[in-house]
């Protein structure tokens, strides 16, 4: 039992630790839902897997980081 516990511990430890990508990925701070973006339809694909009609689009949305073209879902 006296080993359990820092065990149990340590494994909590690293789980509340980790980094969760998806939180990396959006920055809520950047986001800007009234971002004047145009229409245009020049695809990103968003580090969240989501394809968003321009880059525009994407920083409205918060995205950190995307690559250019429709993502491969």
């Amino acid at each position: 039992m006296k080993k359990f516990i820092p065990i149990l511990f340590i494994s909590l430890l690293f789980f509340a630790c980790s980094d969760n990508d998806s939180d990396l990925c959006i920055d809520e701070s950047l986001a800007d839902p009234n971002k004047g973006c145009t229409k245009e339809y020049f695809p990103v694909c968003g580090c969240d897997n989501v394809t968003y009609s321009n880059d525009c689009i994407a920083e409205g949305a918060g995205v950190t980081s995307f690559t250019i073209g429709e993502c491969n879902n």
